[in-house]
């Protein structure tokens, strides 16, 4: 599984250049994402090219937002329709902000 870093602002995007994270590519996919962010206060995770997240790959990136802990922030962008209807069908949705893309965080935390 491959991963693209930026930053905008305050803001570390992490996209995740995979069409799927299932099962196969759960554990790899934390591990990565534990290193990738590192003391960033604020990552954006951009899921624009990920078209298949199953119950294990909901797990894993609920697990990196729980390693992140309580003083620092994990956002979702970029959602494509299957994978924004497993968030909403599972209530997530509620859990995570999302953005419609990448291109809308800078604006938004730029602007606060």
């Amino acid at each position: 599984m491959e991963f693209s870093c930026t930053e905008a602002g305050d803001v570390l995007i992490v996209r995740v250049m995979a069409e799927r994270i299932d099962a196969a590519a759960a554990l790899k996919f934390k591990d990565a994402l534990r290193e990738l962010t590192g003391a960033a206060s604020h990552v954006a995770l951009d899921l624009r090219d990920v078209q298949f997240v199953d119950s294990s790959g909901l797990g894993a990136i609920v697990a990196v937002m729980k390693l992140m802990g309580t003083t620092r922030r994990l956002d979702l962008a970029g959602l494509t329709p299957t994978v924004d209807k497993v968030f909403r069908l599972t209530r997530m949705d509620s859990i995570f902000t999302i953005h419609g893309s990448v291109d809308d965080i800078p604006k938004l935390y730029q602007a606060g």
